[in-house]
């Protein structure tokens, strides 16, 4: 049986430390409830102690019936000034009816006579003591070593006595920090091997940042000399450069050093819940993120996908589905008519590699990537662009003309921005006007007042998000803007993309490729069922 690594999500609790991210409660109930059906065997809910948000987390999640996971409370060692039964970071720990109680101590010298201002043996005592007395309430108890390998670098001697203090007071697991991110894998290495020696049959853990881009790399180094309690947080979300990443740390040890962490099934609902974490912390994901990224088993090069067709592993060094993600063949102009094949498959379209529509569509790639274009993060565009090559897309709609006016009417209000649009449907014209916050907006309210009269499904999409790039001219010629445009609609999201000397006719361009898509796709969904 391969060897069980326990798995400690401190996503609520450090993990909301991080710049631009602030959970409300919901927030937090709602990914504890995620992190239980991944399969986490700790959920670090934050620290009663510090904030109302975080003690209310810990009456509500009570209400909840986790399958997988104990909830664990955070904080500290006792005040030196304070009794451990009258300290109220203690108590507070004692009233969250948590699972787990989790508080952590100094490890580095400097630490206890510079910011505590007290002395070595103080600081052993106050150790040893709120573990003790949280131990009374016949709780597991886990003690974070703050600033461990900073500490066993400066003074290994008393980084190791502040452990044993943790010992003596009942701690059930040593958790060894590297708080400030900056140790290397082979200074982590020599720190675990020694504690894992100092104290048989304690477990050990490992909690790293991120500072030095190492804390994946760290965690591991500490697995293989011993530690078998591994903390990070989802998509290694925490303070200045992050925390150790479990996303890519569940699937290294569980899928390349042959660990037990959470079953098959839930390994396969990593991705998901990378994305779900994303979007409660109303972040964007990062599409390059190893194992769960969009990108992350994304093939571009045309030799690459003529390979992976013949056999993934030639560029794949697993197989997405084992982490719940997918393979994605991109179109660029880097292409070839393996991509072309690939992505007509998708899209339920048969093209062998003899038929000449594969080599049209690919030369005509390659000539607007070349004027600007990025299908990349534009494939409802590809897809597009794919049907009418195969005389497959319906004209859903005929441009006759439009105009933009932006007008600024006073110095400390912004400008108002106003479309008028001129199209036709079938034999009818329809000539409609739209305001909106910038030309953009505008241009966007105007097209789809004008056309919702004849496509009311329309009105269950809108635009999500708007990018523009300026593209630098090339031999002498006057640089372009690119815009990407990303479309929801409730069920689904696409991307579609504009490339122009002029703003506004690229924006066009994505705005009519989007609300083509979203038509084409609902007559394609109405003639499936």
């Amino acid at each position: 049986m391969p060897q069980e690594i326990t798995i400690y999500d401190t996503t609520l609790r450090d993990g909301a430390q991080a710049d631009d991210i602030n959970f409300s409660l919901e927030d937090k109930l709602r990914i504890a409830i995620k992190l239980d059906k991944m399969g986490v065997h700790y959920i670090e809910g934050g620290w009663p102690g510090s904030n109302p948000k975080d003690a209310a987390f810990f009456d509500d999640i009570q209400k909840h019936d986790l399958k997988n996971a104990k909830v664990a409370a955070f904080g500290s060692t006792r005040h030196i000034k304070n009794p451990s039964e009258k300290d109220p970071n203690l108590l507070s720990l004692i009233s969250s009816k948590a699972d787990i109680y989790t508080i952590f101590g100094k490890s580095w010298d400097i630490h206890v006579t510079d910011a505590l201002k007290i002395s070595l043996n103080q600081n052993l005592k106050i150790i040893s003591d709120s573990l003790s007395f949280l131990k009374k309430d016949h709780k597991q108890v886990f003690y974070d070593a703050e600033h461990f390998f900073d500490g066993f670098k400066a003074n290994p001697i008393y980084a190791i006595k502040t452990l044993s203090a943790a010992v003596k007071g009942g701690a059930d697991c040593l958790i060894l920090c590297d708080t400030n991110g900056g140790s290397l894998p082979k200074e982590i290495s020599k720190a675990v091997k020694q504690v894992a020696a100092d104290f048989p049959g304690i477990p050990i853990g490992i909690h790293t940042h991120n500072d030095g881009g190492l804390a994946t790399a760290n965690t591991l180094a500490a697995v293989e000399y011993g530690a078998t309690h591994v903390q990070g947080t989802i998509n290694g979300f925490g303070e200045r450069c992050g925390n150790a990443n479990l996303c890519a740390i569940i699937p290294n040890l569980q899928l390349k050093l042959g660990y037990s962490c959470i079953n098959q099934k839930q390994l396969e609902s990593l991705s998901a819940t990378a994305r779900y974490v994303y979007e409660i912390a109303n972040t964007r994901p990062n599409r390059y993120q190893p194992f769960v990224g969009r990108s992350a088993f994304a093939h571009k090069g045309g030799i690459h996908v003529s390979a992976i067709e013949k056999n993934p592993v030639t560029y794949e060094h697993i197989k997405p589905e084992l982490v719940g993600n997918f393979r994605r063949v991109l179109i660029s102009d880097q292409a070839g008519k393996a991509n072309i094949i690939n992505r007509a498959a998708l899209y339920g379209f048969q093209i062998s590699p003899d038929d000449p529509i594969a080599k049209k569509i690919l030369n005509e790639i390659k000539m607007l990537e070349n004027e600007g274009f990025q299908f990349d993060a534009a494939e409802a565009s590809f897809e597009l662009l794919m049907c009418r090559a195969m005389g497959k897309l319906k004209r859903y709609f005929n441009l006759i003309g439009f105009s933009v006016i932006d007008r600024k009417m006073e110095e400390d209000k912004a400008p108002l921005a106003e479309a008028t649009i001129m199209v036709m449907v079938g034999e009818q014209t329809e000539h409609t006007a739209s305001i909106g916050e910038g030309p953009v907006n505008a241009l966007d309210n105007a097209l789809r007042k004008a056309l919702e009269k004849f496509y009311p499904n329309l009105r269950t999409m809108k635009l999500l998000d708007y990018k523009v790039r300026v593209l630098p001219g090339r031999d002498g010629t006057k640089s372009r803007v690119r815009v990407l445009i990303e479309s929801i609609d409730g069920e689904n999201r696409w991307g579609t993309v504009g490339v122009s000397h002029d703003i506004l006719e690229a924006s066009w361009q994505a705005l009519v490729d989007s609300i083509n898509y979203k038509l084409y796709m609902d007559d394609k969904k109405h003639f499936d069922d």
